[in-house]
């Protein structure tokens, strides 16, 4: 087996996920080598410089040096990822999944209470938690883990809410957090979920990454995927979903909500197939105005 080359972000993080995939394949007896690359929304820039859309911005150039050949392997958070995988390229293995759910982090001990803000820039967190706690103020958060964290310390808000997934990766365990549970936080599409990619072409490295896989992981991630393409695509929607296997039927539950928290729609269905879970979950959420609402969002 020839050492593989594994493209992946220069963030902290994006390097940590990497680093695991490079020991899970080393306990396999592949050399591999770390390549960090920069990608359009590293470089500031928008979803128009994209061909992948939003989303597309934190794996763009990753996605042309696999095409390209210049890397075997893409590392990347699941939840980053466009709901269509790009023509020659599929996701080779979905490790098993770190814990999907958002934590809320204060920056002083007590609880979130109506006045305070929140920091997030992620339309789907923002929704939730202005629907959890109404008289909140919700501010745009942005940068890295680290950089969020140190904004917060700082005193930019009074909390902000990160996923669990990031903050373990890093070894992160920051005070007066408080887990969210999905009652009150759906977690993004794929959260917590890393998606190894590869060219469909490559049979020597499919075959190792299959080795990798998790099969309840990617059963899940398949749902809230086929959910994505349902009803969102790559945008950035104020959408959340979650799947989990148990015994032979994938269980999927999802939210579909206005940024302010006013509306907010959810529905879950299970099936032993998790495209068709996601089918009956897509259907249940338009039923309900899901649609109404996200046009609204797309249209600005």
């Amino acid at each position: 087996m020839r050492t593989l080359r594994i493209g992946t972000r220069r963030s902290r993080l994006a390097i940590v996920q990497a680093e695991h995939t490079r020991d899970l394949l080393r306990l396999q007896g592949v050399d591999t080598v770390l390549v960090p690359m920069t990608t359009t929304g590293d470089e500031g820039g928008t979803a128009d410089a994209s061909a992948q859309g939003l989303k597309g911005l934190w794996i763009d150039t990753i996605l042309e040096a696999l095409r390209d050949g210049r890397i075997d392997l893409a590392v990347h958070s699941a939840k980053d990822m466009p709901a269509e995988d790009d023509e020659g390229l599929e996701i080779g293995a979905v490790p098993e999944r770190e814990a999907p759910h958002d934590i809320l982090l204060l920056r002083a001990e007590g609880e979130l209470r109506p006045g305070m803000i929140v920091g997030t820039s992620s339309l789907r967190r923002r929704a939730q938690i202005m629907a959890a706690y109404p008289g909140i103020g919700v501010a745009d958060l942005r940068g890295n883990v680290e950089t969020r964290l140190r904004k917060l310390a700082d005193g930019e808000v009074d909390a902000a809410i990160l996923a669990a997934a990031g903050l373990s990766r890093l070894g992160i365990d920051p005070p007066h957090a408080t887990p969210l549970g999905i009652d009150v936080m759906i977690p993004a599409p794929g959260q917590g979920c890393l998606g190894i990619q590869c060219r469909t072409d490559d049979r020597e490295v499919l075959a190792v990454l299959m080795l990798l896989d998790h099969r309840p992981s990617r059963m899940a991630l398949e749902a809230e995927r086929a959910l994505m393409r349902r009803i969102g695509g790559g945008c950035a929607l104020p959408l959340g979903a979650i799947g989990a296997l148990k015994g032979d039927l994938l269980r999927l539950a999802a939210v579909v909500a206005s940024p302010d928290g006013v509306r907010v729609v959810k529905a879950a269905a299970e099936s032993e197939d998790p495209r068709r879970a996601a089918d009956l979950v897509a259907d249940r959420l338009l039923a309900l105005g899901a649609d109404r609402i996200l046009a609204e969002v797309r249209a600005g």
